[in-house]
């Protein structure tokens, strides 16, 4: 099992949804309208009258086999459109109850 976390423009919402179905992801966890700034070559998502936009993140958990393909479909989503921001993360679980 794997814990993949998506923090992402809210304009990509509608993809990224219909992204996890396509991959028959059906549970997960979403932040709306939270603040950060890209580590590299992001603007910032602030939400302010300067940086007016605002960023999502979703969190879900995902069988081994799910997680590459996932992530490879985030990543060629963020490579046609970088300036809006998407990154993603996961990493092992070790035990769910």
């Amino acid at each position: 099992m794997k814990a993949i976390f998506i923090a992402y423009n809210q304009a990509y919402y509608d993809e990224i949804a219909a992204m996890l179905n396509e991959k028959g992801v059906k549970g997960f966890t979403e932040w709306n309208e939270i603040k950060g700034h890209g580590s590299e070559t992001g603007e910032p998502h602030y939400g302010t009258h300067a940086w007016p936009t605002l960023n999502s993140a979703i969190l879900t958990f995902v069988d081994d086999d799910k997680a590459n393909p996932i992530l490879d479909m985030l990543k060629e989503r963020d490579q046609k459109t970088p300036e809006l921001g998407l990154r993603a993360f996961s990493w092992p679980i070790e035990r769910m109850i």
